[in-house]
């Protein structure tokens, strides 16, 4: 049995999707208020703040995977997400199972150097400090050697469905609005976007890879890394709008933070939208070459496809 804990966000769905069409039908989904994806999946209804409601839940399991997720709020992040992620191994160590721990980059410098999996932890702000204390966390669970333990970190993510990120918010849910996308801080600078349904069929792959665990893993991405001017030309033909957008100056980020607690909580990643953002994923590519990664262009084609279809702003 294979198990997903957090198992209601669109990394989770697109998971058990994967996991159930290529490597096993015997899932189970845990969360506060589990969903099935497939037909035969398993709900297990369970709190991962209670440590024995989550050692219930993981009872049995070959496989874990982590890919909980919180609202965008600091307070949470570090009342909650450490305490979530102990649970889950000390139930997974419990049940003698494997770990897959999918991360993000919050933890990493938010500069314009190379991102690799040996990039040292340099986070910037209260969400980048909780982060590398979590993948600290697992890594020093690795280095324990009690349960195979692997972990799978993707940059920022842009996706169909509910996928949630500020790439999304900002240029693909305005154009699916009919509004004139907004670019924070800067338009000519290099960015790397996951396609989310592309980051859970790795996850799937390298926990189902012997060979992976014991390992940090880039999860894949497209090489042709666009600038957000390029993005959002991408974007806009893919809904038939043109290529027009707002940038949004830092100062005025910051300042709005004041009155709006979504943008506050955009303020301490805004560093990183100063600089290229190179994410390499050269690793992953040499295990699993003949994983087929999805381009902007054909990503955001999807997406433009399934707001026509839903009667969006783009039919």
């Amino acid at each position: 049995m294979q198990t997903i804990l957090g198992a209601n966000g669109q990394i989770a769905v697109e998971l058990a999707r994967e996991l159930s069409r290529r490597y096993t039908t015997d899932l189970r989904l845990v969360s506060r208020h589990p969903r099935a994806v497939n037909d035969s999946d398993a709900l297990v209804p369970a709190d991962l703040m209670d440590a024995a409601q989550t050692a219930a839940a993981v009872a049995g399991s070959e496989v874990v995977y982590f890919t909980a997720g919180l609202p965008a709020s600091t307070e949470l992040w570090e009342q909650q997400f450490p305490q979530m992620l102990r649970n889950a191994l000390d139930a997974t160590r419990g049940a003698g199972a494997k770990f897959v721990y999918f991360d993000n980059t919050y933890m990493y410098p938010q500069d314009d150097r190379v991102q690799m999996e040996q990039t040292p932890f340099a986070p910037v702000g209260r969400k980048g400090r909780v982060r590398a204390e979590m993948a600290s966390m697992v890594l020093d669970e690795m280095a324990r050697g009690e349960i195979p333990v692997l972990i799978a970190r993707a940059p920022e993510f842009y996706g169909p469905g509910r996928t949630q990120s500020f790439t999304n918010a900002l240029i693909l849910d305005r154009l699916r609005a009919g509004k004139r996308p907004l670019v924070p801080v800067r338009a000519d600078r290099v960015r790397t976007l996951i396609w989310t349904p592309d980051a859970s069929r790795a996850v799937a792959a390298l926990g189902n890879a012997p060979d992976a665990f014991g390992q940090t893993w880039h999860l894949p991405v497209d090489a042709d890394r666009p600038t957000y001017r390029q993005f959002v030309a991408m974007a806009g033909a893919a809904f038939g709008r043109d290529d027009r957008y707002t940038v949004l100056p830092e100062w005025m980020l910051s300042a709005a933070g004041i009155f709006s607690p979504r943008a506050r909580e955009l303020r301490e990643l805004l560093p990183r939208y100063r600089y290229d953002n190179r994410f390499d994923a050269t690793k992953f590519a040499t295990r699993f070459p003949d994983f087929a990664v999805t381009s902007y262009r054909e990503g955001l084609a999807a997406i433009a496809r399934d707001a026509s279809g839903r009667g969006g702003a783009a039919a």
